[in-house]
């Protein structure tokens, strides 16, 4: 294996000079640098990136925590933070923390021990107070899709109480009264918000918020199958069902298509996330817009920002939910 100091005597520069090069130092003439490029691909030198980061105290590596690795959501995350990041020439080290508190703050402390420059991560089951003790350790942390109180400074998030509103409020707008809810586990900040939402609306609208027509499930395609089968097993009257996620609603989809029922001329529904995939449902879906793969791109924008000096002209911190309307959604006869 050739070695730095074999490359300073094939290109004829100084050990100093090849570290520059390999640190991309900017103090180096284009002419030198080639020389240096040159000599290391003619004898295959690699520079060893553990023994960069020791000498300047950069890794060029990013530390991303999410909940899960399947899923459009996560993957337009994910994929958001990446493309940004590789772009300034930086790379990712990824795990999960499965919504589960202990799962998380394994995840985190796994990066940390990475020497990784900074973290971006989702988590939903650790309370704000672990996230501020977090955010004042020595190496910088920033929040995906979710606000807390007091890091404004490191939180990327979306209204999701303002989302919830506006997809009850769409099938209301239709003349819907009867609405059912399938929610997301609500220890997460964002189905609780997106709930508090969709009450919002009902009482908006002077329509009371029925608890047999609210169902608590989970954020995935299971949640919603569920909920719509609970929903038709109590026999509740309803002409429209407003769901936490993408996911939930293609589940009730399903069930309903196994009940015989026709949509979306016997039941209305919309969505959240407006997952790449709602456009392909049958009836393709009502949904709220929600810019995962934007606010992943913002929250790798500030880490160049803040942590590798990059210029950064304008951070969007705060994002704003949008209803895309399809036509799962139809118009109550009166």
């Amino acid at each position: 294996m050739s070695t730095i100091y074999e490359v300073a005597k094939l290109a004829g520069v100084s050990l100093a000079t090849v570290s520059r090069v390999t640190n991309k130092n900017p103090r180096v003439s284009n002419k030198t640098r080639q020389k240096v490029v040159d000599a290391m691909n003619t004898l295959g030198y690699r520079p060893n990136a553990i023994a960069q980061s020791l000498a300047s105290s950069c890794s060029n590596s990013v530390g991303i925590l999410v909940s899960e690795l399947h899923g459009a959501f996560f993957g337009e995350m994910m994929a958001g933070i990446e493309s940004e990041l590789r772009e300034a020439g930086k790379h990712v080290i990824i795990t999960t923390g499965h919504s589960e508190e202990e799962k998380e703050k394994q995840g985190i402390e796994f990066l940390l021990q990475r020497n990784c420059d900074a973290l971006i991560i989702h988590v939903e089951a650790v309370n704000d107070d672990y996230l501020k003790q977090l955010c004042q350790g020595d190496i910088p942390v920033y929040i995906v899709s979710r606000y807390v109180d007091g890091l404004n400074e490191n939180c990327i998030s979306l209204d999701n109480e303002l989302g919830g509103y506006l997809a009850t409020e769409q099938v209301i707008q239709q003349g819907h009264k009867d609405i059912a809810y399938i929610a997301g586990q609500q220890f997460k900040p964002d189905a609780k918000d997106r709930v508090a939402g969709h009450k919002r609306a009902l009482n908006r609208y002077n329509i009371p918020f029925n608890k047999r027509l609210f169902y608590v499930g989970d954020f995935y395609e299971i949640g919603g199958y569920n909920g719509m089968k609970h929903f038709i097993e109590q026999q509740e009257k309803f002409t429209a069902i407003v769901c936490a996620n993408d996911e939930i609603a293609s589940g009730v989809m399903d069930y309903a298509r196994e009940q015989g029922i026709n949509l979306p001329d016997e039941l209305s529904i919309v969505g959240f996330d407006n997952s790449i995939f709602a456009q392909y449902l049958y009836p393709k879906l009502t949904t709220i817009n929600n810019p995962v793969g934007e606010m992943g791109r913002m929250a790798a924008k500030l880490v160049l920002r803040n942590v590798y000096q990059q210029r950064i002209p304008t951070i969007t911190f705060a994002f704003q939910p949008s209803v895309v309307s399809r036509n799962s959604i139809t118009k109550v006869n009166v």
